[in-house]
């Protein structure tokens, strides 16, 4: 079975800003669902790409959210170039109003959050996030190269700091999908990735910063942060780096090699594909369904206020 042959809806889900977000509603098997789910993508990938596990999290029981941030896949607007579209609107707005969408399927039962690499952050952006019960995030982080791989950093550096940037100034926005490197961006979440800080907040405006800081402090929900060690982008200086924005959150971070989920190598986005139904998928039920860590051997743990 494809895995878009379960979802049991498609839906348009309207932002404060009137911006129309495609997304879709997988319900939970049997009886009583066990709570709501939304899944955050990477930057510049598919929902498509996580309709597997939205399937997989469905057959245990969560009714699952997936949708495409605005400016991809099938929240895209009919032109990219001169959209507007800035990284932080994808918390702001579109996250936040998937939270108003999850509470409004659910009111009364858990609201737990999967982010992926962005989606991981994103959140603290979000004027809703203090409903949020419970994340799990997936190598997540905000792009700020010096905390890249070291054997991997001058590479990157050069791809996402020099040329996208070059390539975004000269087309209007960056376009990935001609280049095989990952789906179109506008070219505001093109520049702000490229342009990123060490302080994420020095990115804006410096009248911004003050209510930006305190939507990240305002979220309860406690973190359990997973990263790689083949993961050239969430090492543990930027997953750290990340974490240490939730400061009123019960924070966990694990940081794992491939060969406890018995690959070689999985990188940055391979804990999504299929193969790790029975490994990986099946240890997030553990924290998704009942708070608790499935890799708490070796865990970092933050407290709140830290």
């Amino acid at each position: 079975m494809k895995p878009d042959d379960a979802v049991t809806e498609r839906i348009q889900v309207v932002c404060a800003d009137g911006y129309e977000l495609g997304a879709q509603i997988w319900a939970g098997a049997g009886g009583a669902p066990l709570g709501v789910v939304i899944i955050n993508p990477a930057t510049g990938v598919l929902a498509r790409y996580y309709h597997y596990y939205a399937r997989f999290l469905a057959a245990q029981g969560f009714t699952v959210l997936t949708y495409d941030y605005r400016g991809i896949g099938q929240s895209r607007p009919a032109r990219l170039r001169g959209s507007g579209i800035v990284w932080r609107d994808w918390g702001a707005l579109d996250f936040d109003a998937m939270l108003g969408a999850a509470k409004a399927l659910d009111p009364n039962r858990p609201l737990t959050v999967v982010g992926h690499s962005i989606g991981g952050f994103l959140p603290g952006y979000a004027a809703r996030a203090p409903m949020i019960d419970r994340m799990l995030t997936v190598g997540a982080q905000y792009a700020y190269w010096p905390d890249y791989a070291r054997d991997a950093r001058a590479r990157l550096f050069v791809k996402w700091h020099m040329v996208m940037p070059l390539i975004t100034a000269v087309a209007g926005y960056f376009p990935g999908k001609i280049l095989g490197w990952l789906e179109d961006l506008p070219a505001g979440v093109a520049h702000e990735w490229s342009f990123r800080r060490a302080a994420m907040e020095r990115s804006y405006a410096k009248a911004l910063r003050p209510g930006i800081l305190a939507g990240f402090a305002a979220i309860r929900a406690p973190i359990l942060a997973l990263s790689l060690t083949d993961d050239m982008f969430a090492t543990p200086a930027a997953v750290r780096r990340g974490l240490g924005y939730y400061t009123g959150s019960e924070r966990a971070f694990v940081h794992l090699p491939p060969a406890r989920f018995g690959q070689a190598a999985i990188g940055h986005f391979g804990l999504f594909h299929a193969r790790h139904e029975a490994g990986f998928w099946q240890d997030t039920l553990a924290w998704l369904r009942d708070g608790v860590n499935p890799w708490a051997d070796g865990a970092e743990v933050l407290g709140a206020g830290r």
